[in-house]
């Protein structure tokens, strides 16, 4: 039983936290507990407090921002996706609820006629935040549209020679400041090594989606971001190998959870070394409460730590279910 690789008793802390939506799932997905239709997180206050914030356009307001990092559209962008994961992630809405149609169109509005979802690095490619958007539209229902097709279609054609994903403009060392100073995508340098940073962002879109995450390109792409478990980043970016311990839930930045977690769905399993590697890690920074000893990022939520523990709970479910 996939309970038996860990020291303390990591469901006991999920199940007495005191969060209803932590314990749902808990019961649901690792316990295999009958529950009520997900649609009962939806009338939780979170989720309602925030859907009463969503503005009619479908997006939500970005609390500040600097007008020469990007415009108010571009911070409303991003803050959308940051809403749009909390509900998601973590209360399980889905195209179903008329908050998340409303989100998903104000989004597809930042794609353009080459298939990315552009304004988050101003007129450059976000090849980040395109494919993690992206990712969430899949989860709710979007899999099949036209556009996500399209957004697809360009993250294939816009990778590094190697396999993998870099931000264009970083792979020809021109800091972030004056890339905002463009009027064009950069299209950079593709001879470059790939970013596992930006590799591992981009390969959650494909571990989302029923077709894709079976492509040879994804393959490939999830061989190299084993390759890079534990090691230092090519670029600047988050580029320490600390980072490979750094987590936030929803997931955001690459990190050896959200690694593991897209690497399952890309049908990476136990016999590769690379992923015995990463669980066993996880199974040595585990502390006595039951839950993991890693450095939380996005901390307004109380109880951060606990959607860590569920998220690796899970992953540790996946990998050990046929063994």
């Amino acid at each position: 039983m996939w309970l038996e690789n860990f020291d303390y008793d990591p469901i006991k802390p999920l199940i007495s936290c005191g969060n209803f939506a932590i314990e749902y799932f808990t019961k649901r997905d690792l316990l295999d507990e009958r529950v009520p239709s997900v649609k009962t997180l939806w009338k939780e206050k979170t989720p309602q407090k925030i859907i009463h914030k969503q503005q009619k356009d479908g997006s939500w307001r970005y609390p500040g921002g600097y007008k020469q990092v990007r415009s108010t559209e571009n911070y409303n962008q991003l803050e959308t996706f940051r809403q749009l994961g909390v509900l998601v992630e973590k209360y399980g809405l889905n195209q179903n609820h008329a908050s998340i149609k409303k989100t998903g169109e104000f989004l597809f509005k930042f794609q353009t006629d080459e298939g990315d979802i552009r304004g988050i690095y101003g007129n450059q490619y976000a090849t980040t935040y395109s494919s993690a958007i992206m990712e969430l539209l899949i989860k709710v229902g979007y899999h099949d549209d036209p556009r996500i097709e399209k957004g697809f279609q360009w993250l294939l054609a816009n990778s590094q020679e190697d396999g993998g994903w870099a931000i264009p403009f970083r792979t020809i060392r021109m800091t972030y400041s004056d890339s905002l100073k463009l009027q064009k995508p950069l299209k950079g340098d593709s001879r470059k090594p790939f970013s596992h940073l930006i590799t591992g962002m981009a390969l959650r879109a494909f571990a989302s989606h029923p077709h894709y995450r079976k492509s040879p390109k994804a393959q490939h792409a999830g061989k190299l971001l084993m390759g890079r478990f534990f090691k230092r980043d090519k670029y600047n970016d988050r580029q320490d190998k600390n980072y490979w311990e750094s987590v936030s839930y929803p997931f955001w930045f690459t990190n050896i959870v959200t690694s593991l977690d897209s690497l399952y769905y890309l049908g990476f399993d136990f016999s590769e070394p690379q992923i015995q590697l990463g669980l066993n890690w996880l199974v040595e920074i585990q502390i006595k409460d039951g839950t993991f000893d890693l450095k939380l990022l996005m901390t307004r939520d109380k109880d951060l730590k606990f959607w860590i523990t569920l998220a690796i709970c899970r992953i540790f479910k996946r990998y050990y279910h046929n063994l």
